[in-house]
């Protein structure tokens, strides 16, 4: 029962994160019906911005991360401007392989800037282990493990505020549901796309900082954007609540088949396995994924 809860609670932590680099792949899907294929890189530069503030800078933890939001979301803004914009009206295809070429490009940016050898940041949080009491049974997480999860959930609520309850969260979901509506009450589409492309980088950039605190940095940390894209397409590309839920499903499903189908298969690999394969179950009752919603075009 202990490595149960051990598992599930791991399984938070790590679904606390895909949910975030979800949340960024369906927010630029719902405003312009394309996948980002460049959500993994941003989530590398945000960690190796994080990287410069703590380590290279010495600025407080707390401080780095929050320059390293702004920095992330300065970096969507300048993406979407040079590099998304002068696509607009083009088929969803040409975008899709814009976005292909931009992971390109910002990878290459980063191995000639960065280099490839791995990189940690320096030592935040306790390495001492927090024991956690559920009844008769004890639970160990370490402090980055529950400080990524803090920080996780208190953007997931703040974004869930400011979609909800701003006037530029507002006009992103009316812009989303329908863009010509949206233009005919005034709101600039261009402006709403490019504060997606922000907050798409932004919470991208904040996994690629706690990840990369809690597990070092290496270039292979960029191949988390196809990882967590199974997240989106589970909850549902065009669900917000959608990706929050997609995010911990998987990461606790994740946890749950490398503790206990790993060591019953000859070489393991069920866990990097599992997403895809309840994925495609999923995929045949609810083809639009559990939060999705069921589109009928008059053909």
């Amino acid at each position: 029962m202990e490595l149960l809860l051990q598992l599930v609670v791991q399984g938070i932590v790590v679904g606390s994160l895909y949910a975030l680099v979800a949340l960024g792949f369906v927010l630029i899907y719902k405003s312009s019906d394309v996948i980002n294929l460049a959500q993994g890189e941003f989530l590398l530069l945000g960690a190796y911005i994080g990287l410069v503030f703590a380590g290279s800078l010495q600025v407080p933890f707390l401080l780095a991360v929050l320059l390293s939001l702004a920095a992330a979301f300065g970096t969507g803004l300048l993406v979407e401007r040079l590099v998304l914009r002068p696509f607009i009206g083009e088929p969803a295809i040409s975008v899709i392989m814009a976005t292909l070429g931009l992971s390109m490009i910002i990878r290459s940016l980063i191995h000639m800037i960065w280099g490839t050898a791995p990189r940690s940041y320096p030592p935040v949080f306790s390495q001492e282990p927090i024991q956690l009491a559920a009844g008769p049974y004890r639970v160990l997480v370490s402090e980055a493990h529950l400080w990524t999860l803090a920080a996780a959930v208190i953007l997931l609520v703040a974004l869930t505020a400011f979609f909800r309850y701003s006037i530029t969260g507002i006009a992103m979901r009316a812009s989303a549901d329908d863009q010509q509506a949206a233009l005919s009450m005034g709101i600039s589409v261009k402006r709403v796309l490019a504060v997606t492309w922000g907050v798409a980088a932004m919470v991208s950039g904040l996994g690629g900082v706690m990840l990369g605190n809690m597990n070092g940095i290496t270039p292979i940390l960029s191949s988390y954007g196809l990882k967590v894209l199974p997240v989106a397409i589970l909850g549902g590309l065009d669900s917000i609540p959608g990706a929050i839920a997609g995010g911990f499903v998987i990461g606790i499903l994740e946890n749950l088949a490398g503790g206990y189908l790993d060591p019953l298969v000859p070489g393991g690999g069920v866990k990097e396995v599992a997403p895809f394969a309840f994925l495609l179950l999923v995929l045949l009752i609810r083809p639009y994924g559990l939060f999705g919603k069921e589109i009928i075009e008059r053909v």
